[in-house]
This record gives C-alpha cells, sequence and structure tokens, in this order.
C-alpha cells in the first residue's frame, strides 16, 4: 500500500497516469479484504485525486469501489460509480448492479437471503443502464410476425410439434429450437385455461 501511495504522489499530475500505477491499484484492490479499512482507505485514495476515472476502467478497482460504498450503505453511491465508470467487463458490471440492488433489498427487509423470485422481482425493478447495457436488454418477446406464424402452426398443423418440425421452425424464423418448444409448451398450456 506505502508502494502504491508513493508511486500516486509521484504521478498525481500525469493524465492518464503510468499503467504500472493502474494495475497495482487493481492487484491491491483484489488482495485486500472487501470490508477491510486498508481497502476503504485505498478506495477513499484513489476516488479523491484527479485521475478518478483513469483508476476506474479496471474491473478490479470498481469491485472494490462497490464493496465499499455498500458496505457503508451507500447504495446510490454505488450505482452512480458503475453507470460511469469505464471498465469493459460488461457482464460482470451488471452483476455488481443487481448486487448493490440485492443488498438494498436485504437491508430493507432484513434478511441474509433473497430467495430467486425476490431476486428476479428485483431485476425487474431496477433493470441496469444503458451504459451498462449498450446492445439493450434482453427481450424475451418474440416479433408479432414470428408469434403470428407461431400461432398460424399451432392452429392448422399441431400444437405438439415433433422435434424434426420444431427445428425446421426454427430455422425458419431464426429462433433456438429450445425457444420454439418452450413456446409450444407455454402454449399448450395456455389453451388449458
Amino acid at each position: 500500500m506505502n508502494k502504491f501511495m508513493a508511486m500516486l504522489k509521484k504521478n498525481e499530475n500525469k493524465h492518464p497516469p503510468p499503467r504500472k500505477l493502474l494495475n497495482l491499484a487493481g492487484q491491491l484492490c483484489r488482495e485486500l479484504q472487501s470490508s477491510s479499512p486498508s481497502l476503504e482507505r485505498l478506495v477513499e485514495v484513489m476516488m479523491e485525486c484527479k485521475n478518478k476515472k483513469s483508476f476506474l476502467t479496471n474491473i478490479h478497482v470498481v469491485r472494490a469501489c462497490v464493496s465499499v460504498h455498500i458496505h457503508k450503505g451507500q447504495h446510490d453511491a454505488a450505482c452512480r460509480l458503475l453507470e460511469y465508470c469505464k471498465a469493459e467487463e460488461k457482464e460482470e458490471l451488471v452483476q455488481l448492479w443487481h448486487e448493490i440492488h440485492y443488498q438494498r433489498v436485504m437491508k430493507k427487509h432484513q434478511t441474509d437471503v433473497l430467495t430467486p423470485v425476490q431476486k428476479f422481482r428485483c431485476r425487474k425493478r431496477n433493470p441496469p443502464p444503458i451504459s451498462l447495457c449498450p446492445e439493450g436488454l434482453r427481450n424475451r418477446k418474440f416479433s408479432e410476425e414470428v408469434r403470428q406464424q407461431l400461432h398460424r402452426f399451432a392452429a392448422e398443423v399441431t400444437a405438439n410439434p415433433d422435434k424434426k418440425q420444431r427445428e425446421q421452425l426454427a430455422r425458419d424464423m431464426n429462433l433456438q429450437p429450445a425457444q420454439v418448444y418452450n413456446w409450444f409448451a407455454n402454449y399448450r398450456r395456455r389453451q388449458k385455461f
């Protein structure tokens, strides 16, 4: 930690900071315990320096900062940090986003665990921002045209297609065979009511 502080002081006016300094910050964040005073001090120093945006390109630094914010109960600050960080590991950032919201719900309900349903509801109520999902959230609904074709097939051919038919439908509609299988299973279930 002392080596990092000396290196930071020496390079405080360099923009961007040397790669060696950024790597050392990431290594320290990985090695220190998530709620230790040393990690809190390290995060505080990095977030107070002029080059804090450069440090937020390292996923280990981002993870440490989020961990410290959650530990302090600063969920909004953790969310803001994730929205504006420049780390490349988008899937991990989305996971961190969800973890922040899980922690918030657990605190609210005074529990140590959430059920899968609670986690699902939490994710639905708190979708990650566009900055974390530039390609957009996965849309599980088929287009109107695809739904019409599937309904037509169910009404005119069969509501229980065999494997060969499902594979052909999947190819024709640019879907996965599992998606076609699930659509028909759900369709048959809905028809029972």
